[in-house]
């Protein structure tokens, strides 16, 4: 285990495995609740792969009580709107005014780059103190009386009050207490970030979030760090997925995939990089994240697939509403009643992250739909109110601390043609 130079400790109130943004959002939540708080990341240093990532308000919002939002707006981009066109013919279905979105929400939509975003939550961990390792691989969970502990790949166990499992789609926890596997979407996504001043092919609106949907595929693009940078998303079903090779989502299938897109989309395509590309998963929600006296947060807990952008947002939402029920469960002592907070913790956040996985499966078939469901699609989209917010209410407002705070959802609007 290799220490940061930020003070560690010799006891730990809560310990956070897993030091992406969703495990750094716990640490710094309850380190400002007063916590004395340990981040174990495998890796042998901190830092997030990827490329850009878009915060609605109901992440911007909590961004912001932790003083934060400031940093994030200069790194990143608060785009005025969000544009939705069809990838085959170019033609505009629907857009969503930004502007108009933060006045409703009280907090601004803002798109940034992942690693900028990891790095402003790591200046503030370590500025409130947070014990940081890394070189920490953990192998198992145990509980240990009203403590529990983790095991790591040297043979060695930490121990704390608490033990928040952060560590991501492939979670060590969730085999251990779940048991179940990852879900194949039979997607993939590629992706690419360049200067804006290098790109001829097209015409770049750095104002826009823009996203172009198809057949079997979509693509996306918003400009990152103050408008220097494109950050474009390629995402495509793999035949190879569907035959059930071992070997899908290759180059060969991108340039397929976008083949028959318009020339606007067909311009981004050879600006992606070739050299990786993420296949996409999720999990089947389920009901319980907390055993004991570990808990599930983030991808541990609820891995979507990313059509309405909300897993980083979901984790760091995950890490407010656990301080904040640590906080309301302080005991005379100034201990943590930590089953009561945990019971709270699990009594809101598994229902709202549920219908979260649900809603992007949904919109994910929306996007890629074909034939004539793509035709009605595109009429029921061109038909909607550019300041209709029954599809962003649920999702955008203040992150609900206890169940009956969770707002109704949407009325789901049928995909095939009457």
């Amino acid at each position: 285990m290799t220490r940061d130079t930020t003070r560690s400790r010799e006891k730990a109130d809560a310990m956070v495995v897993g030091g992406g943004i969703g495990g750094l959002g716990a640490a710094l939540a309850l380190a400002t609740a007063g916590l004395r708080v340990q981040v174990l990341e495998q890796a042998s240093e901190f830092g997030e792969v990827g490329a850009g990532l878009q915060l609605a308000p109901n992440c911007t919002r909590i961004l912001h009580e932790y003083g934060l939002l400031d940093e994030v707006r200069q790194l990143g981009v608060v785009p005025d709107t969000m544009v939705m066109f069809d990838a085959v013919d170019d033609a505009e279905l629907t857009r969503l005014d930004l502007r108009d979105v933060e006045r409703r929400y009280g907090f601004p939509y803002v798109v940034i780059h992942r690693s900028d975003l990891h790095a402003v939550l790591l200046r503030a961990c370590r500025r409130a103190g947070v014990g940081l390792a890394t070189d920490s691989r953990v192998t198992a969970y145990r509980q240990d009386g009203e403590r529990a502990s983790v095991v790591l790949a040297d043979g060695r166990t930490e121990q704390a009050d608490v033990v928040i499992a952060a560590d991501g789609l492939h979670s060590v926890a969730r085999e251990q207490f779940v048991g179940d596997t990852p879900v194949s979407s039979s997607y993939v996504a590629y992706r690419g970030a360049v200067p804006v001043d290098s790109i001829s092919e097209f015409p770049v609106d750095t104002n826009a979030v823009v996203v172009h949907v198809g057949p079997r595929c979509h693509f996306v693009h918003y400009a990152l760090r103050g408008g220097d940078m494109l950050n474009q998303v390629a995402v495509f079903e793999s035949p190879k997925a569907r035959a059930g090779h071992q070997d899908w989502g290759t180059p060969d299938e991108l340039d397929t995939a976008f083949a028959a897109t318009s020339e606007r989309v067909r311009a981004g395509i050879p600006l992606m990089w070739r050299d990786r590309w993420w296949r996409m998963f999720d999990r089947e929600p389920v009901d319980t994240w907390v055993y004991g006296r570990i808990a599930l947060l983030g991808d541990a807990a609820h891995p979507p697939l990313q059509y309405l952008a909300q897993g980083a947002i979901m984790a760091l939402e995950d890490g407010w509403v656990l301080a904040h029920h640590a906080a309301q469960n302080r005991t005379p002592d100034d201990t943590v009643d930590w089953p009561a907070a945990l019971a709270a913790y699990q009594a809101v956040r598994p229902e709202h992250c549920r219908r979260v996985q649900r809603t992007a499966r949904a919109w994910g078939d929306l996007w890629h739909l074909d034939g004539d469901a793509r035709t009605h699609r595109n009429q029921l989209l061109r038909d909607r109110n550019f300041h209709d917010y029954t599809f962003t209410d649920w999702l955008y407002g203040p992150t609900a601390l206890y169940p009956h705070q969770e707002p109704p959802m949407f009325t789901p609007v049928p995909l095939t043609a009457p």
